[in-house]
């Protein structure tokens, strides 16, 4: 069976910066009516994020788990239906309002019918597994969310999004964007340093300067396939497949 579905991990967390998965539900069912002014405004479409949404998402196909956009940011940059395209949708978030504001949107967009579109609120860094089983996607995916959990937390979140994803010989893949290092080094080193007090002072506990192609490379069984940095590498898309 091939359908599509869409994951929207935003979740837990420990190190320096990061929030807690409880924290993190809270802060973000505040959040939730005014987080498209961050994540989808002007700003974000001067950089670029919005084209980059589009390029990467214009591949999902099949079983679709779409994570970090838990508003329901991504739904309309996938193709619904037909050959190729996404057939069921399932968006998970830790917040019951960033859902219901992709309820909200889901409504709205007229899918063909026979889409099937759930709504799971859940721990990526813990629940995905015991929830949805193994090998069970036929692409993840994820925007912006791993920031949030800090370092130990985006690998967790990693190895969830990995088990649950088909492999390779079955067409499987994860289609991620997320905020990064800056591949500038000054901007680099002023990530470092602004990083954590960022995060707390307006970034929705964002932690900006992640090494996510590291941890992706560290990641057991994992492949990146192609990888694009935009805004001087300040945010990364990333296609992987599992081995």
């Amino acid at each position: 069976m091939s359908f599509g579905t869409i994951l929207s991990p935003r979740n837990t967390i420990q190190p320096a910066g990061a929030i807690s998965a409880e924290e993190a539900s809270r802060s973000y069912d505040a959040y939730a009516p005014t987080y498209d002014d961050l994540d989808g405004g002007s700003a974000a479409s001067a950089l670029g994020i919005d084209a980059a949404r589009s390029s990467l998402l214009s591949r999902a196909r099949g079983l679709v788990r779409g994570g970090g956009g838990g508003t329901g940011l991504n739904v309309n940059r996938y193709s619904f239906g037909g050959e190729g395209g996404v057939t069921a949708l399932t968006l998970v978030d830790i917040s019951d309002g960033m859902l219901s504001e992709a309820r909200a949107k889901v409504s709205k967009l007229g899918l063909p019918p026979g889409v099937k579109v759930e709504f799971v609120r859940a721990d990526a860094t813990r629940d995905l597994v015991g929830i949805f089983g193994s090998n069970q996607f036929d692409t993840v995916v994820d925007t912006f969310s791993l920031c949030v959990m800090g370092n130990e937390g985006a690998k967790k979140c990693l190895s969830q999004l990995r088990d649950v994803v088909k492999p390779a010989n079955q067409g499987g893949k994860l289609l991620l964007i997320e905020n990064t290092r800056s591949s500038n080094p000054l901007l680099g080193m002023y990530q470092d340093a602004t990083a954590e007090k960022a995060s707390e002072m307006g970034g929705k506990g964002c932690v900006y300067n992640q090494d996510v192609t590291s941890m992706l490379k560290s990641t057991k069984g994992l492949d990146i396939v192609k990888e694009e940095a935009f805004a001087a590498g300040l945010f990364r898309s990333f296609e992987v497949v599992k081995r």
